[in-house]
């Protein structure tokens, strides 16, 4: 006895089908051909951690590249017109020693197997995978997981700004001009004079540092409200001047 995962896929306009199998000893069969036709049989791809014993050594379980791959397979053939399903995702104990000389007809008989025992209940290839490492007594991937982006480290001269704000100071350019700003905890406020300016590189990527450490800062609790005059914080000089790190 053998347990097996897998599903059949059908493409309606091409009347092609393909038949995509694993095993629990990290094999993944492939079959695939037209509607009533013998299909043409794939080689056999055996786990890399099966055959690569450095490889299992170094901790990657010989199912983990099979599965991804009956992943990947299933995904491809959906997305190449493949989304008539003729054998939902399924898990079986079949009667087949995986262990004997693999001819042509030994490989098709696993194929004929798990097509006349496969049960037509809909459910997701997830699903179906979740119960075969279930069934080895593996651990399998928690359901209903949310993505969250990993938070990437600041550059430094925003982590300084950020710490500075942190600390309940304000931050102003190092070097004064006719269009200044000021970031505080409460806000961004910009100071135009009679005629303006044209801020240069390096200005303009001081105020971009500003400006994202002041978004870090709120991140949690949302823009305040803008506060009215011109009062801030004590200041405290910014580290460097002049010139910024592109």
């Amino acid at each position: 006895m053998i347990l097996v995962v897998g599903f059949r896929l059908g493409n309606d306009t091409t009347t092609r089908q393909v038949t995509v199998l694993v095993t629990e000893t990290g094999v993944l069969h492939r079959a695939q051909g037209l509607y009533g036709k013998l299909a043409r049989l794939s080689r056999p791809e055996r786990s890399p951690a099966v055959n690569n014993p450095i490889r299992s050594f170094q901790g990657e379980h010989p199912l983990a590249r099979p599965i991804a791959d009956l992943r990947r397979h299933h995904a491809s053939y959906m997305k190449n017109g493949y989304t008539r399903i003729l054998v939902p995702p399924a898990v079986l104990r079949l009667d087949f020693d995986e262990g004997q000389p693999l001819t042509a007809a030994a490989h098709r008989e696993l194929f004929q197997e798990f097509i006349g025992a496969a049960p037509n209940i809909p459910q997701s290839l997830e699903a179906a995978i979740t119960a075969f490492r279930a069934e080895l007594g593996l651990p399998s991937r928690p359901e209903h997981i949310t993505w969250a982006p990993r938070e990437k480290s600041l550059p430094p001269r925003v982590a300084t700004m950020l710490r500075t704000l942190e600390d309940g100071s304000a931050l102003t350019p190092t070097r004064r001009r006719p269009v200044g700003w000021t970031v505080t905890g409460r806000g961004v406020r910009l100071h135009v004079g009679p005629r303006g300016e044209v801020l240069d590189r390096a200005a303009v990527v001081e105020l971009q540092a500003a400006l994202s450490a002041w978004l870090h800062f709120t991140k949690d609790t949302g823009q305040p409200a803008p506060q009215g005059g011109s009062s801030t914080s004590p200041r405290r000089s910014l580290p460097g001047s002049g010139a910024a790190a592109d």
